[in-house]
């Protein structure tokens, strides 16, 4: 679905398959692994990235190649931000556990952060993921949108 631009932003295109980061703080991967395994058929539509342990366990339940980076607390966190930066991720499913505190809270903080200033989808826990993979935008051309000041702001820090 492609909307009429408003002034002031860049369209950034996402085609119809779209790149999924899943990740999975320890006491919520069993729970991402259930709901992966519930939406294998529309999941596996789509090119699928995780962190360490998480992307063995849902390349075992999903039978597709998962790109893996390194665990959360080894950095895994902080490369699926950059490549949120790079293009190269169109959504995020982080299931976070709000009630433990984790030892890599500041790079989890790091990639909602990006997510949000690169305005890519994020669900954080199975309702907002079901609402996100069931949506009718997953399956179609969609341009999210950037302010073009962030294009000014790079140009700033170029000076």
């Amino acid at each position: 679905m492609i909307a009429t631009k408003p002034q002031h932003y860049t369209a950034v295109p996402m085609g119809p398959t779209k790149k999924i980061a899943l990740v999975a703080h320890d006491h919520k991967k069993n729970d991402l692994v259930e709901w992966a395994r519930f939406n294998k058929p529309l999941l596996v539509q789509h090119i699928l990235f995780a962190t360490g342990t998480t992307g063995t366990m849902l390349e075992k339940v999903l039978d597709v190649d998962v790109q893996r980076f390194q665990s959360g607390p080894l950095g895994g966190d902080l490369q699926i931000g950059s490549s949120i930066v790079d293009g190269d991720i169109d959504c995020l499913i982080f299931f976070w556990d709000p009630l433990e505190s984790q030892p890599h809270d500041p790079d989890v903080k790091a990639l909602l952060r990006i997510a949000a200033v690169w305005n890519i989808p994020v669900a954080c826990n199975r309702a907002s993921a079901d609402f996100m993979i069931s949506s009718p935008l997953m399956h179609v051309d969609y341009e999210r949108l950037l302010p073009d000041s962030y294009e000014a702001y790079l140009h700033r820090m170029d000076a």
